[in-house]
């Protein structure tokens, strides 16, 4: 657990001003500080958000007793945790909220009164999407591609909205046996058990899931910009499955593409970029985002980016 340190000698700012960041690697072009920094000066707020990048500072996650502490010395009021941290963190707080002890993942870290409290707005971020998105849709059978944190988050989501049957599939079998098996636990009125290994290209198990499946939730990183491509082979989607991915850059990833060709409803992982980041925003200030004025903005940072990356 982490040393406590004096709230007197943090020298965190008014309640109009907030210092956060975000720790991870490769974050380079992440679109959290742009979002915060809108959102907090539409709030009245003096609000800063700096990128803490591990590839940058030739760091790795045994850096983060050090990080944090820097952190909290410097005043900050909390910091968002992305890959490759989001359970090496947890050793290194003093408290988690019930979502993040679930879920073995914090993705939020809010400094108060000299302890460190460990949230998951992962979860919530991606409920709140699909319930805009997808609301009047059927979650009798779910797939799930990807059982590592996002995965987990996600799965959560999917269960709490009332997913009857959850099939999850991963590269690593293991990792997904044994996240259905906490996940069964927690969510005893469904049914949670896991296929075999992504790796084996149109496995049977997938094929018949998929075949009787409602919806399919892609939860690895494949079709993000620098990881294009399809999670799974094309024949395998038919028109009757709604899609959601959880990739947002490019919003309409190939697998979407793939998708909405077939007929099928979809939702991108812009939302779920969206709402974490609003939940993250209401744990460090206390106040109520506007949740569609950050998904505008959002959209124009998307089309700003796509269109530098373009020339």
């Amino acid at each position: 657990m982490s040393t406590q340190v004096n709230p007197q000698a943090n020298s965190q700012a008014s309640d109009k001003s907030f210092l956060v960041g975000l720790i991870g690697a490769g974050i380079g072009g992440s679109l959290s500080p742009a979002m915060h920094e809108e959102e907090g000066s539409k709030l009245g707020l003096h609000y800063v958000y700096r990128r803490i990048d591990l590839e940058a500072l030739q760091l790795d996650p045994a850096a983060l007793p050090d990080l944090l502490a820097a952190a909290e010395r410097m005043g900050y009021n909390g910091l968002n945790i992305t890959y490759p941290c989001k359970q090496a963190v947890i050793p290194l707080l003093d408290e988690l909220s019930d979502d993040a002890r679930a879920l073995g993942a914090v993705n939020t870290v809010l400094f108060k009164e000299g302890k460190r409290i460990g949230h998951n707005t992962d979860w919530s971020g991606f409920a709140r999407a699909f319930q805009r998105g997808l609301p009047d849709v059927s979650l009798a059978r779910v797939v799930q591609l990807g059982a590592g944190g996002a995965g987990a988050a996600v799965a959560h989501a999917a269960l709490t909205m009332g997913a009857q049957t959850l099939t999850l599939f991963d590269v690593d079998a293991a990792r997904a046996a044994s996240l259905a098996e906490e996940l069964q636990k927690r969510f005893p009125a469904s049914t949670v058990s896991a296929g075999n290994s992504l790796t084996e290209s149109l496995h049977e198990s997938l094929h018949e899931s998929l075949a009787a499946a409602n919806g399919l939730i892609h939860a690895t990183p494949t079709g993000m910009e620098k990881l294009p491509g399809l999670p799974l082979p094309v024949e395998l989607l038919h028109r009757d499955l709604w899609v959601a991915d959880i990739v947002y850059f490019p919003i309409r990833t190939a697998l979407l593409q793939a998708a909405e060709a077939l007929g099928c409803r979809t939702l991108s992982g812009g939302g779920m970029a969206v709402y974490q980041a609003v939940d993250a925003m209401r744990i460090f200030t206390g106040l109520e985002p506007d949740a569609e004025r950050v998904y505008t903005h959002f959209q124009s940072l998307l089309q700003r980016q796509a269109s530098s990356s373009s020339t």
